[in-house]
């Protein structure tokens, strides 16, 4: 059974900064892939930022520059920093974690509100 725990959600100001964590734990083996996504109501999910399996780190265009994902194997938990923050970045933020050829598991998404 693997578990996922996300924190460090919030309400901010336009321009403030927010620190996502996700701890992964349980019957982790094997390559994986962590990351975040995120979702407004009535859109699709989307990514956010990756971490593959061999280290790389993939951004969505909307957050480059501004947000930056970081991973701590030792702990199996990935980190989301998010500086400048725009009101669109408002969503529901879900930690992945990809076990390559064996499964997916989420996080139960932690709410992200950028408002004035």
């Amino acid at each position: 059974q693997v578990q996922l725990v996300e924190s460090g959600g919030g309400v901010v100001q336009p321009g403030g900064s927010l620190r996502l964590s996700c701890a992964a734990s349980g019957s982790i083996f094997g390559r994986r892939a962590m990351g975040w996504y995120r979702q407004v109501p009535g859109k699709q999910r989307e990514l956010v930022a990756t971490i593959t399996s061999d280290g790389a780190l993939i951004y969505a265009d909307s957050v480059k520059g501004r947000f930056s994902c970081s991973r701590d194997n030792a702990k199996n938990t990935i980190y989301l920093q998010m500086n400048s923050l725009k009101p669109e970045d408002t969503a529901v933020y879900y930690c992945k974690l990809n076990i390559i050829g064996i499964n997916d598991y989420w996080g139960q998404g932690t709410q992200v509100t950028v408002s004035s």
